[in-house]
């Protein structure tokens, strides 16, 4: 059965970004020009060579934003429902050797957490577990969502790659969206950061949109972890799996995030720095290249940051987010993910919202075009 793979093992790493480093001014301005961009007015868009040209990205950017989705942005808030992890992954603060106390919320407090998230006016509730099938499989999963389906209009997910029956039973009972991240797409740095556990797998995870698509879910996320290698390459085969999957999946909507490596129990340093005006490019490049793609900003970016991008092609934000489980009312203290940088209250979010001359929206923009 043909999957991503195949199209991902037709390129070469090293050849792709040497192609994304040579790109000219000339190019850029090519793919600025251009009605419609290509993947390799993508590879313009990201090199250096764009970097001139950022506050004209920008522009770009924001008028395509205006046109295509309004003056609106919508809200989202992550649940953490277990710490529980039997990978091992350098940059995370679950990963299994690490010694910290484990925590899987109960019924009860998975309703707790929810009617928290609830009060604050949220609609669309992200589920995040670490990996571990046995303690947080599909089971938990499925029972986590009949608990709170009736409460939010959206339930997406974000756990441990499954299998395509395995999402059909969740997709029948309420599950909406699932993001799951490739981490890096250098097989080579994704098996060093990722030594044990079934994430160890690097072509299980890359073909798990596959399985997705082919389970009729209503959208996924895409993203690399930013910091562990050359974020131009990963943006790029990130694009290349956005174009395959919307070829492939047409009536799947899609959405990319820009997470980057923030500090954590592991202390891993990024491999290559990624700066606040590479980020401010990548989310540009991401918009010209597709108007119609949600583009998601959590909180590990700073205030500052996020109150300048929330313009520039931004569609998704979360806010008051907690990485650990219980976090909001069960448990406050317990062990995050990672630690966040913006951490303003929901109402303070929005207000800064509505400053900027956006109308907030609770439910998730896929949820509105059905």
């Amino acid at each position: 059965m043909k999957t991503f793979k195949n199209t991902f093992d037709t390129y070469n790493w090293d050849q792709t970004l040497s192609e994304i480093l040579s790109k000219t001014k000339d190019d850029v301005q090519r793919a600025l020009d251009s009605e419609k961009r290509s993947l390799e007015d993508f590879k313009a868009l990201i090199s250096p060579a764009a970097t001139p040209y950022l506050e004209q990205m920008a522009q770009l950017s924001y008028q395509i934003t205006k046109k295509r989705f309004g003056n609106t942005i919508q809200m989202y808030a992550p649940m953490y429902l277990s710490n529980e992890c039997q990978n091992i992954c350098t940059y995370c603060g679950f990963s299994m050797t690490n010694k910290i106390a484990r925590r899987t919320l109960t019924d009860k407090e998975i309703l707790r957490e929810a009617a928290f998230l609830k009060s604050k006016g949220y609609d669309h509730i992200l589920l995040v577990t670490g990996e571990a099938n046995k303690t947080v499989g599909v089971a938990y999963i499925n029972n986590a969502i009949r608990l709170i389906q009736s409460q939010f209009a959206n339930i997406t997910i974000e756990v441990q790659p499954m299998d395509q029956s395995e999402y059909e039973l969740l997709i029948d009972n309420g599950l909406y969206a699932v993001l799951v991240y490739q981490e890096t797409y250098h097989r080579e740095e994704y098996k060093k950061h990722h030594p044990k556990g079934r994430k160890s797998n690097f072509e299980y995870r890359l073909e798990t949109p596959d399985r997705l698509g082919r389970a009729g879910i209503h959208k996924i996320g895409l993203g690399a972890l930013f910091g562990l290698e050359d974020w131009r390459a990963d943006s790029f085969f990130t694009a290349l799996h956005l174009e395959y999957l919307q070829k492939t999946y047409w009536k799947t909507k899609y959405s990319i995030s820009f997470p980057r490596l923030r500090p954590h129990s592991g202390g891993l340093e990024p491999k290559v720095a990624m700066t606040d005006t590479d980020l401010v490019q990548l989310i540009c490049a991401f918009r010209l290249l597709d108007e119609d793609v949600e583009l998601s900003m959590s909180t590990r970016e700073s205030e500052v940051f996020r109150e300048n991008i929330v313009n520039l092609g931004i569609t998704s934000i979360s806010a008051e987010s907690k990485t650990n489980p219980g976090g909001y009312v069960v448990e406050p203290q317990s062990l995050e993910q990672f630690e966040i940088s913006d951490e303003r209250s929901t109402e303070e979010v929005v207000e800064m919202l509505k400053n900027k001359g956006l109308e907030v929206v609770w439910k998730d923009w896929a949820h509105n075009w059905q």
